[in-house]
């Protein structure tokens, strides 16, 4: 398959001869969202904790007698309905990572890159060079027409792009080696350079 190459300013510049088994894979839905749940879960740091009214410092004594006071029953001050009683099945540290298999990423990976190129919301462009100033960032995205959410994919780390896409919430910049599923599913487009395209082929071979 071949693809259109730019520069940044939107002009046609050449052609470039991607992989089909990279490129034009076969949309995998079900495969794709497995993956992205697994990767929002392994985001989660599991570390919340409150105390139950078990472990709440006190309260041992009952507060008063059972019956002949006019108030209310009860049995500690720790309890929930107190304040500084315990927590209602208090939230405890827990591990919420799910395993997936190398062969399972890189399909889902593939898959979801082959549907951005036949959406065609890909842009390959031949290098991004610039200077780290916003406006740089800014120029190229309106000369592409690009007002959505957008990835950009570098071959490296390039420490300009990521300083000019700062500002830009909707800009979310990284490598070759590190884009995954999740960058490319939830991006309306898709910036990515001509060397980050082989060093994506390699690494799917």
């Amino acid at each position: 398959m071949q693809v259109k190459v730019y520069n940044v300013k939107a002009e046609e510049v050449g052609k470039l001869t991607v992989a089909d088994s990279v490129f034009k894979v076969p949309y995998n839905e079900a495969l794709i969202h497995q993956v992205i749940v697994s990767y929002l879960a392994n985001q989660r740091q599991g570390t919340k904790s409150t105390l139950t009214r078990t472990e709440v410092r006190g309260g041992g004594r009952k507060p008063w007698r059972q019956k002949g006071t006019g108030r209310a029953r009860q049995g500690s001050i720790r309890a929930p309905q107190w304040i500084k009683g315990g927590v209602v099945f208090a939230p405890k540290p827990r591990d919420f990572s799910k395993k997936i298999n190398k062969q399972m990423k890189t399909g889902a990976f593939v898959s979801a890159l082959s549907r951005q190129f036949a959406d065609k919301n890909v842009v390959v462009v031949d290098e991004l060079k610039l200077e780290g100033k916003t406006k740089e960032m800014v120029a190229l995205l309106e000369a592409f027409k690009i007002e959505k959410r957008v990835t950009v994919v570098t071959e490296d780390i390039n420490e300009n792009v990521v300083r000019a896409s700062g500002n830009l919430g909707l800009v979310n910049v990284t490598t070759a080696d590190f884009v995954n599923t999740y960058d490319i599913a939830v991006a309306d487009k898709v910036v990515i350079t001509k060397e980050a395209i082989k060093k994506i082929e390699e690494a799917c071979k």
